[in-house]
Protein backbone atom coordinates (compact mmCIF):
# COMPACT_ATOMS: atom_id res chain seq x y z
CA UNK A 1 0.00 0.00 0.00
CA UNK A 2 1.58 3.43 -1.17
CA UNK A 3 1.89 5.58 1.89
CA UNK A 4 1.51 9.52 1.93
CA UNK A 5 3.42 12.07 4.52
CA UNK A 6 1.05 14.93 5.03
CA UNK A 7 1.73 17.96 7.41
CA UNK A 8 -1.44 19.94 8.61
CA UNK A 9 -1.76 23.28 9.87
CA UNK A 10 -5.62 23.20 11.18
CA UNK A 11 -6.09 26.20 12.33
CA UNK A 12 -8.53 28.45 13.82
CA UNK A 13 -9.41 30.19 10.57
CA UNK A 14 -7.83 28.35 7.77
CA UNK A 15 -6.24 25.04 7.25
CA UNK A 16 -3.12 24.63 5.64
CA UNK A 17 -2.22 20.85 3.68
CA UNK A 18 1.58 19.89 3.07
CA UNK A 19 2.76 16.89 1.32
CA UNK A 20 5.94 15.49 0.75
CA UNK A 21 7.37 16.06 -2.38
CA UNK A 22 4.51 18.78 -3.51
CA UNK A 23 5.26 21.18 -1.02
CA UNK A 24 1.24 23.54 0.14
CA UNK A 25 -1.45 21.78 -2.06
CA UNK A 26 -4.24 23.19 0.11
CA UNK A 27 -5.10 26.69 1.84
CA UNK A 28 -8.79 26.57 2.70
CA UNK A 29 -10.83 28.06 5.23
CA UNK A 30 -11.83 25.97 8.36
CA UNK A 31 -15.58 26.21 7.73
CA UNK A 32 -18.24 23.49 7.16
CA UNK A 33 -21.77 24.18 6.13
CA UNK A 34 -24.08 21.88 7.53
CA UNK A 35 -28.00 21.41 6.76
CA UNK A 36 -29.89 21.20 10.17
CA UNK A 37 -31.74 17.74 10.17
CA UNK A 38 -31.72 14.53 12.66
CA UNK A 39 -28.45 13.69 10.90
CA UNK A 40 -27.16 17.08 10.23
CA UNK A 41 -25.84 16.54 6.34
CA UNK A 42 -22.84 18.25 5.63
CA UNK A 43 -23.25 20.95 2.39
CA UNK A 44 -19.88 22.27 1.94
CA UNK A 45 -16.17 22.74 3.18
CA UNK A 46 -13.65 25.04 2.92
CA UNK A 47 -14.14 27.76 0.54
CA UNK A 48 -17.76 27.53 -0.64
CA UNK A 49 -18.32 26.99 2.88
CA UNK A 50 -17.47 30.41 4.13
CA UNK A 51 -19.18 31.80 0.96
CA UNK A 52 -22.39 31.05 3.43
CA UNK A 53 -21.41 32.62 6.68
CA UNK A 54 -24.07 35.39 7.83
CA UNK A 55 -25.87 34.61 4.41
CA UNK A 56 -27.67 31.16 4.61
CA UNK A 57 -31.09 30.38 5.52
CA UNK A 58 -31.67 28.76 8.23
CA UNK A 59 -32.06 25.25 7.49
CA UNK A 60 -28.12 25.94 7.02
CA UNK A 61 -25.51 26.59 9.45
CA UNK A 62 -21.83 27.58 8.78
CA UNK A 63 -19.65 26.85 11.56
CA UNK A 64 -16.10 27.15 12.74
CA UNK A 65 -15.19 23.27 14.11
CA UNK A 66 -12.33 24.75 15.56
CA UNK A 67 -11.85 27.26 18.12
CA UNK A 68 -9.03 29.46 19.42
CA UNK A 69 -7.34 26.11 18.15
CA UNK A 70 -9.04 23.34 19.49
CA UNK A 71 -12.18 21.34 18.57
CA UNK A 72 -15.66 22.70 19.74
CA UNK A 73 -17.56 20.35 17.23
CA UNK A 74 -15.81 17.15 16.57
CA UNK A 75 -17.75 15.38 14.10
CA UNK A 76 -17.45 18.75 11.82
CA UNK A 77 -14.10 18.40 12.68
CA UNK A 78 -13.94 14.99 11.52
CA UNK A 79 -15.63 15.21 8.65
CA UNK A 80 -13.49 18.68 7.32
CA UNK A 81 -10.21 17.04 7.75
CA UNK A 82 -11.67 13.65 5.39
CA UNK A 83 -12.72 16.01 3.09
CA UNK A 84 -9.03 18.12 2.82
CA UNK A 85 -7.35 14.60 2.72
CA UNK A 86 -9.37 13.44 -0.05
CA UNK A 87 -8.57 16.42 -2.01
CA UNK A 88 -4.68 15.58 -1.15
CA UNK A 89 -4.91 12.34 -1.59
CA UNK A 90 -8.18 11.09 -3.65
CA UNK A 91 -6.79 7.17 -4.06
CA UNK A 92 -8.35 5.31 -1.33
CA UNK A 93 -5.35 2.84 -1.34
CA UNK A 94 -3.15 5.06 0.24
CA UNK A 95 -1.98 4.64 3.66
CA UNK A 96 -1.58 8.07 5.30
CA UNK A 97 1.09 9.53 7.72
CA UNK A 98 -0.15 12.87 9.49
CA UNK A 99 2.26 15.53 11.17
CA UNK A 100 -0.66 17.97 12.84
CA UNK A 101 -0.11 21.02 15.02
CA UNK A 102 -1.70 21.95 18.45
CA UNK A 103 -1.49 24.98 20.26
CA UNK A 104 1.42 24.64 23.01
CA UNK A 105 -1.63 25.64 25.85
CA UNK A 106 -3.74 22.52 24.79
CA UNK A 107 -4.69 20.18 27.06
CA UNK A 108 -4.27 16.46 27.14
CA UNK A 109 -7.92 15.81 26.49
CA UNK A 110 -7.72 18.16 23.63
CA UNK A 111 -4.63 16.63 21.91
CA UNK A 112 -6.69 13.37 22.24
CA UNK A 113 -9.72 14.81 20.65
CA UNK A 114 -7.85 16.41 17.90
CA UNK A 115 -5.75 12.95 17.42
CA UNK A 116 -9.33 10.98 17.65
CA UNK A 117 -10.89 13.06 14.79
CA UNK A 118 -7.55 12.73 12.26
CA UNK A 119 -7.27 8.75 12.75
CA UNK A 120 -11.15 9.02 12.32
CA UNK A 121 -10.77 11.01 9.05
CA UNK A 122 -8.62 8.36 7.99
CA UNK A 123 -5.15 8.83 8.84
CA UNK A 124 -3.21 5.69 9.59
CA UNK A 125 -0.59 7.01 12.17
CA UNK A 126 -0.91 10.71 13.66
CA UNK A 127 2.36 12.73 15.17
CA UNK A 128 1.81 16.02 17.01
CA UNK A 129 3.81 18.71 16.80
CA UNK A 130 3.54 22.32 19.03
CA UNK A 131 2.34 25.42 16.85
CA UNK A 132 5.43 27.69 18.36
CA UNK A 133 7.86 25.09 17.28
CA UNK A 134 6.36 24.14 13.85
CA UNK A 135 6.45 28.06 12.79
CA UNK A 136 9.88 28.37 14.34
CA UNK A 137 11.20 25.79 12.22
CA UNK A 138 8.80 27.13 9.28
CA UNK A 139 9.99 30.67 9.39
CA UNK A 140 13.83 29.19 9.47
CA UNK A 141 15.10 29.64 13.06
CA UNK A 142 17.92 27.18 13.91
CA UNK A 143 15.74 25.96 16.33
CA UNK A 144 18.26 23.09 17.18
CA UNK A 145 20.89 25.39 18.22
CA UNK A 146 22.03 26.14 21.47
CA UNK A 147 21.02 29.00 21.07
CA UNK A 148 18.00 31.41 21.99
CA UNK A 149 15.20 32.00 18.97
CA UNK A 150 11.91 33.76 19.56
CA UNK A 151 8.84 33.37 17.88
CA UNK A 152 5.18 34.74 17.97
CA UNK A 153 2.80 33.19 16.28
CA UNK A 154 -0.80 34.97 16.05
CA UNK A 155 -3.12 33.13 14.09
CA UNK A 156 -7.08 32.82 13.75
CA UNK A 157 -7.86 31.61 17.36
CA UNK A 158 -4.07 31.86 19.25
CA UNK A 159 -1.50 33.60 19.94
CA UNK A 160 1.55 31.20 20.75
CA UNK A 161 4.82 33.08 22.12
CA UNK A 162 7.66 31.12 22.88
CA UNK A 163 11.77 31.13 23.47
CA UNK A 164 13.20 27.65 21.85
CA UNK A 165 16.84 26.24 22.18
CA UNK A 166 17.85 22.86 21.41
CA UNK A 167 14.97 21.47 19.79
CA UNK A 168 12.37 22.49 22.96
CA UNK A 169 10.60 25.11 24.47
CA UNK A 170 12.38 26.64 26.67
CA UNK A 171 9.58 29.00 27.91
CA UNK A 172 5.78 29.63 26.52
CA UNK A 173 2.32 31.36 26.88
CA UNK A 174 -0.02 30.39 24.41
CA UNK A 175 -3.05 33.34 24.63
CA UNK A 176 -6.61 32.19 23.01
CA UNK A 177 -6.83 35.58 21.72
CA UNK A 178 -6.18 35.88 17.71
CA UNK A 179 -7.56 37.11 14.18
CA UNK A 180 -11.21 36.38 15.58
CA UNK A 181 -10.51 38.43 18.21
CA UNK A 182 -9.36 41.38 16.91
CA UNK A 183 -12.37 40.90 14.46
CA UNK A 184 -14.81 40.70 17.17
CA UNK A 185 -13.38 44.34 19.00
CA UNK A 186 -14.31 45.91 15.01
CA UNK A 187 -17.56 44.68 15.70
CA UNK A 188 -18.04 45.66 19.18
CA UNK A 189 -16.75 49.05 18.53
CA UNK A 190 -18.88 50.06 15.47
CA UNK A 191 -22.12 48.82 17.36
CA UNK A 192 -21.22 50.59 20.49
CA UNK A 193 -19.43 53.85 18.68
CA UNK A 194 -21.68 54.43 15.79
CA UNK A 195 -24.90 52.10 16.23
CA UNK A 196 -24.57 49.75 13.82
CA UNK A 197 -24.32 46.01 13.37
CA UNK A 198 -22.13 44.05 10.84
CA UNK A 199 -20.71 40.80 10.43
CA UNK A 200 -17.90 38.58 11.01
CA UNK A 201 -16.80 39.00 7.42
CA UNK A 202 -17.31 42.58 7.00
CA UNK A 203 -14.93 42.94 10.23
CA UNK A 204 -11.94 41.43 8.89
CA UNK A 205 -12.42 43.01 5.75
CA UNK A 206 -12.59 46.33 7.96
CA UNK A 207 -9.25 44.88 9.82
CA UNK A 208 -7.37 44.23 6.25
CA UNK A 209 -8.34 47.47 4.92
CA UNK A 210 -7.39 50.35 7.68
CA UNK A 211 -6.56 48.09 10.80
CA UNK A 212 -3.29 48.95 12.71
CA UNK A 213 -1.58 48.49 16.45
CA UNK A 214 1.05 51.58 15.71
CA UNK A 215 1.48 54.62 13.19
CA UNK A 216 3.35 52.70 10.33
CA UNK A 217 6.56 55.74 9.04
CA UNK A 218 6.47 53.51 5.70
CA UNK A 219 3.18 54.13 5.09
CA UNK A 220 1.77 57.52 6.37
CA UNK A 221 -1.06 57.75 4.08
CA UNK A 222 -2.74 54.88 6.17
CA UNK A 223 -3.71 57.79 8.93
CA UNK A 224 -6.03 59.35 6.28
CA UNK A 225 -7.47 56.75 4.82
CA UNK A 226 -11.09 55.60 5.29
CA UNK A 227 -13.41 52.63 4.68
CA UNK A 228 -17.36 52.33 4.06
CA UNK A 229 -19.36 49.51 5.78
CA UNK A 230 -22.95 48.90 5.22
CA UNK A 231 -25.05 47.50 8.26
CA UNK A 232 -27.94 47.45 10.35
CA UNK A 233 -29.21 50.01 12.49
CA UNK A 234 -28.76 48.67 16.29
CA UNK A 235 -32.05 50.26 16.95
CA UNK A 236 -34.22 51.08 14.08
CA UNK A 237 -33.20 47.99 12.22
CA UNK A 238 -32.67 49.35 9.18
CA UNK A 239 -29.87 49.61 6.81
CA UNK A 240 -27.07 52.07 7.16
CA UNK A 241 -23.75 53.63 6.08
CA UNK A 242 -20.74 54.40 8.15
CA UNK A 243 -17.57 55.70 7.33
CA UNK A 244 -14.60 54.92 9.61
CA UNK A 245 -11.43 55.59 9.88
CA UNK A 246 -7.73 54.50 10.48
CA UNK A 247 -7.18 56.07 14.07
CA UNK A 248 -10.42 54.60 15.35
CA UNK A 249 -9.57 51.16 14.15
CA UNK A 250 -6.25 51.48 15.75
CA UNK A 251 -8.32 52.12 19.01
CA UNK A 252 -10.78 49.51 18.58
CA UNK A 253 -8.17 46.88 18.45
CA UNK A 254 -5.92 48.24 21.09
CA UNK A 255 -7.02 46.08 23.72
CA UNK A 256 -6.35 42.47 22.13
CA UNK A 257 -2.92 43.66 21.03
CA UNK A 258 -2.28 44.89 24.41
CA UNK A 259 -3.18 41.21 25.78
CA UNK A 260 -0.61 40.05 23.29
CA UNK A 261 2.57 42.25 24.26
CA UNK A 262 2.02 41.59 28.04
CA UNK A 263 1.67 37.67 27.03
CA UNK A 264 5.20 38.53 25.17
CA UNK A 265 6.43 40.51 27.86
CA UNK A 266 5.44 37.99 30.86
CA UNK A 267 7.69 35.11 28.57
CA UNK A 268 10.62 37.49 28.13
CA UNK A 269 10.83 37.77 32.00
CA UNK A 270 10.77 34.20 32.11
CA UNK A 271 13.57 33.41 29.70
CA UNK A 272 17.11 32.55 31.29
CA UNK A 273 19.63 35.38 31.09
CA UNK A 274 21.94 33.94 28.13
CA UNK A 275 19.11 33.01 25.80
CA UNK A 276 17.92 36.74 26.62
CA UNK A 277 21.27 37.92 25.21
CA UNK A 278 20.78 36.09 22.37
CA UNK A 279 17.24 37.35 21.63
CA UNK A 280 18.52 41.17 22.01
CA UNK A 281 21.01 39.74 19.19
CA UNK A 282 18.87 38.27 16.75
CA UNK A 283 15.54 39.91 17.30
CA UNK A 284 11.73 38.20 17.43
CA UNK A 285 10.18 36.75 14.63
CA UNK A 286 6.34 37.70 13.81
CA UNK A 287 4.87 34.52 11.93
CA UNK A 288 0.53 34.29 11.48
CA UNK A 289 -2.14 35.72 9.63
CA UNK A 290 -1.40 38.10 12.65
CA UNK A 291 2.20 39.19 11.67
CA UNK A 292 0.49 41.32 8.99
CA UNK A 293 -1.60 44.11 10.90
CA UNK A 294 0.89 46.82 9.95
CA UNK A 295 2.60 48.51 12.88
CA UNK A 296 2.38 45.27 15.26
CA UNK A 297 6.31 44.54 15.35
CA UNK A 298 6.87 48.00 15.60
CA UNK A 299 4.63 48.30 18.52
CA UNK A 300 6.10 45.17 20.39
CA UNK A 301 9.57 46.43 19.32
CA UNK A 302 8.91 49.60 21.12
CA UNK A 303 7.62 47.38 24.30
CA UNK A 304 10.42 45.30 25.08
CA UNK A 305 13.19 47.02 23.43
CA UNK A 306 14.39 43.93 21.00
CA UNK A 307 13.97 44.19 17.29
CA UNK A 308 11.11 42.20 16.10
CA UNK A 309 10.63 41.00 12.26
CA UNK A 310 7.99 39.72 10.38
CA UNK A 311 8.81 36.34 8.78
CA UNK A 312 8.66 35.69 5.39
CA UNK A 313 5.23 34.58 3.67
CA UNK A 314 3.92 34.18 7.51
CA UNK A 315 0.65 32.93 6.77
CA UNK A 316 2.40 29.60 5.63
CA UNK A 317 5.27 29.23 8.29
CA UNK A 318 3.00 26.53 10.75
CA UNK A 319 2.03 24.52 7.38
CA UNK A 320 5.72 25.14 6.04
CA UNK A 321 7.02 23.99 9.49
CA UNK A 322 4.86 21.07 9.52
CA UNK A 323 6.41 20.07 6.36
CA UNK A 324 9.79 20.05 6.91
CA UNK A 325 9.18 17.64 9.76
CA UNK A 326 7.29 15.47 6.85
CA UNK A 327 10.08 15.98 4.66
CA UNK A 328 13.11 15.24 7.12
CA UNK A 329 11.12 13.02 9.50
CA UNK A 330 13.43 11.01 10.67
CA UNK A 331 15.90 14.21 11.23
CA UNK A 332 13.06 16.33 13.36
CA UNK A 333 11.41 13.09 14.70
CA UNK A 334 12.53 14.07 18.74
CA UNK A 335 10.22 17.35 18.43
CA UNK A 336 7.38 15.47 17.33
CA UNK A 337 4.90 13.13 19.88
CA UNK A 338 3.14 10.30 18.58
CA UNK A 339 -0.89 10.71 18.87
Amino acid sequence: MAIMDIGIDLGTANTLLYVRGKGIVLNEPSVVAVRQGRKGTTVAVGTEAKETLGRSPGTITAVRPLESGVISDFDATEEMIRHFIRKAAPRRSTRIRLVVCVPSGVTPVERRALVRAAHSAGARSVYVIEEPMAAAIGAGLPVGDPRGSMVVDIGGGTTEVAVLSLGGLVTARSLRIGGHVLDTAVTDYVRKKHGLLIGERTAEDVKIAIGSAWPVPEDPGLEERTYEVRGREKIAGLPRRVELTAPEIRRALDEPVAAMIRALRETLEECPPELAGDLMEHGIVLTGGGALLPGLDLRMSSATGIPVFVAEEPLECVARGCGECVDHFDTLRDVLQEG
